[in-house]
């Protein structure tokens, strides 16, 4: 009897350790979503929290530095300067005024320290100048969607496949 009370209370340790851990780590993993206008505005603890924010990336001001890069976001007239520290290479599509999502904290003086950035380009996706209708950027006749012997531009797009 003595030895199933031991292997017991040596189970039970084990599943409260692993629920304690499960819950700690569910609590780390928690990413809040605000907008630049918002972040003044918090106080206390929801300046601590990790947080997620959006904007437009300002023409010029992407700084490359030694283990940082530097920039600035936009967003509901509003600007955030962002300080990205990760390890991993920032998107290709991370240029001057595309949309850019920061994930990581705010620093004590306001500005924000990102450990992940995503970048989407949204020029990529609108219609070229002149394009009809419901044509993308790709397929509105650029020249470069047509067969190596095509000299003009078509009007309808192709498929490549």
């Amino acid at each position: 009897m003595q030895k199933k009370a031991k292997f017991g209370i040596g189970i039970g340790v084990i599943v409260v350790s692993m629920a304690a851990l499960a819950w700690l780590g569910y609590g780390e993993s928690k990413t809040y979503y605000h907008t630049i206008a918002e972040l003044p505005s918090l106080q206390g603890s929801a300046r601590a929290h990790r947080l997620r924010v959006g904007g437009t990336v300002e023409p010029g001001s992407i700084k490359h530095a030694p283990g940082r890069v530097n920039f600035v976001l936009l967003g509901e007239g509003k600007t955030l300067p962002v300080s990205y520290v990760g390890s991993d290479p920032l998107p290709d599509t991370f240029i001057d005024k595309s949309q850019a999502l920061v994930e990581g904290s705010l620093a004590s003086d306001g500005s924000f320290v990102a450990e992940q950035v995503q970048a989407k380009c949204a020029s990529k996706y609108e219609a070229a100048p002149g394009a009809a209708p419901g044509a993308t950027g790709a397929a509105a006749g650029s020249g470069s969607g047509g067969a190596a012997g095509d000299s003009a531009p078509s009007s309808t797009p192709r498929s490549t496949m």
